[in-house]
C-alpha cells in the first residue's frame, strides 16, 4: 500500500468503501455506508496507508450528526429520564462500576501503564477520551487505539443486533431519496452545523461538534420555529468520513505496539461489552422499551457511531441519545479520579 500514490490510495479507498457499504446495504446491515468505510479503512491502515481524515472535517460530520439526531429529539426525551431518575441512575453508576472493573484488571494482568489503561476503558467518547488521555500522563497512542479497537467492535456487535432485532422488517425499510430538492431548511442546516462545530471547538465542550447542533436544532424543531433538512447523500459522506477516521488509525506501528497486550484488551473489550448488555436486558426488566433501544441507550461505543446506528434501526433515538450523553458527561467526570484509582492501586 505504501507503494501507492495518495491519489490511487484515495481511490482505493473511496471505491472499496463504496462497493462494501452498499453491499452491506444490500443485505440490510445497519449503519453499512458506516461498517464499510470502517472496515475498509482498518484493512488499509494496517496494509500502511498514509491517509489521514483531517480533524476539521471529522468535527463537521460530527455536526451533521448533531442536526440528524435533532430531527428525533425532543423535551419529552427527559420525562421518562426524570420520571426513572432511579433507574437511569442505577445504569450510570453500574456503567462506571464495569468500565472500572475493566480498567483495573486489564492494568493488573497486562503490561500497560496504569492511566492507558484506565483511559482506554473508558466508555465514553472515544476522541474525548483520548484528547484527555494526554493531560494525565496516558500514551495517547495506545488510548486511541483501545478506544476505537471498541468502536469497532461495539458498532459492529450494534449492527448486528440491530439487525437481528429488525427481522424481516428490515426487508420493508422505507425507500431513501437521496437528492432531494434542497431549500431554505437547507441552508439553515448548514448554518447550525457550522455554528455548532465552531462553538464546540472554541469553548471545548467534550463531543460539543455532536451535541451543541443536536441540542439547538431540536430547540427550534420542537418549538415550530424552523425544520432542519439533512439529505441522504450528506449523512452518506458523514458516515464515510466518521468510519474512514476511525479506521485508519489502526496503522501498523501502533497494532505492533499494542501487540503484547492485544488479548488483554480484547478481554477487556468483550467483558464490557457483556456487562453493557446485562444491563441493557435489566433495563427491559424495569422500563418499557424494547431490548434493541435499551442495548444501544448502553452500549460502550462512541457517540456518533451509536448513533447512526440507532438512526437506522427504528429504535427511540430520543432515549439512547439522552443516556448516552448522561454517560459520557459522568465519565468524564469521573475519569481523572477513576485512572487515579486504578494507577495506584492495580499494581499493589
Amino acid at each position: 500500500m505504501e507503494k501507492l500514490s495518495r491519489n490511487q490510495q484515495w481511490l482505493t479507498l473511496i471505491g472499496v468503501s463504496l462497493l462494501l457499504g452498499f453491499i452491506l446495504q444490500y443485505f440490510h446491515v445497519p449503519a453499512a455506508l458506516l461498517l464499510g468505510p470502517m472496515i475498509v479503512g482498518v484493512a488499509m491502515g494496517l496494509l500502511g496507508a498514509t491517509l489521514r481524515i483531517d480533524k476539521r472535517l471529522f468535527i463537521l460530520c460530527q455536526a451533521v450528526l448533531g442536526c440528524m439526531i435533532a430531527q428525533s429529539l425532543s423535551p419529552s426525551v427527559i420525562e421518562p429520564l426524570i420520571a426513572d431518575w432511579p433507574i437511569v441512575l442505577t445504569v450510570l453508576l453500574l456503567t462506571l462500576a464495569a468500565s472500572g472493573l475493566s480498567g483495573f484488571l486489564l492494568v493488573r494482568y497486562s503490561d500497560l501503564p496504569g492511566p492507558t489503561g484506565a483511559w482506554g476503558s473508558s466508555p465514553g467518547g472515544a476522541s474525548a477520551m483520548v484528547a484527555m488521555a494526554a493531560d494525565y500522563g496516558a500514551d495517547a497512542r495506545l488510548v486511541a487505539f483501545m478506544q476505537y479497537l471498541r468502536v469497532l467492535f461495539v458498532a459492529t456487535a450494534a449492527a448486528m443486533v440491530a439487525r437481528i432485532g429488525l427481522g424481516d422488517d428490515a426487508q420493508h425499510a422505507a425507500p431513501q431519496l437521496w437528492f432531494p430538492p434542497l431549500d431554505m431548511r437547507f441552508v439553515i442546516t448548514l448554518g447550525i452545523v457550522l455554528l455548532g462545530a465552531f462553538l464546540g471547538q472554541r469553548f471545548r465542550i467534550p463531543s460539543g461538534a455532536l451535541l451543541l447542533p443536536a441540542l439547538a436544532g431540536a430547540a427550534l424543531q420542537s418549538s415550530g420555529t424552523v425544520e432542519l433538512q439533512v439529505p441522504e447523500w450528506l449523512l452518506a459522506t458523514a458516515y464515510a468520513l466518521i468510519g474512514w477516521s476511525v479506521g485508519l488509525r489502526f496503522t501498523r506501528p501502533i497494532f505492533r505496539l499494542a501487540l503484547r497486550t492485544l488479548p488483554q484488551m480484547l478481554a477487556s473489550i468483550i467483558g464490557l461489552m457483556l456487562l453493557c448488555g446485562a444491563m441493557a436486558w435489566m433495563l427491559t426488566k424495569l422500563l418499557d422499551i424494547d431490548l434493541l433501544t435499551a442495548y444501544l441507550a448502553t452500549s460502550p461505543g462512541g457517540l456518533d457511531t451509536v448513533a447512526i446506528i440507532a438512526a437506522g434501526s427504528r429504535v427511540d433515538i430520543a432515549f439512547v441519545m439522552a443516556l448516552q450523553t448522561l454517560r459520557l458527561f459522568t465519565i468524564l467526570l469521573t475519569g481523572p479520579a477513576l485512572a487515579r484509582f486504578i494507577s495506584r492501586f492495580a499494581r499493589s
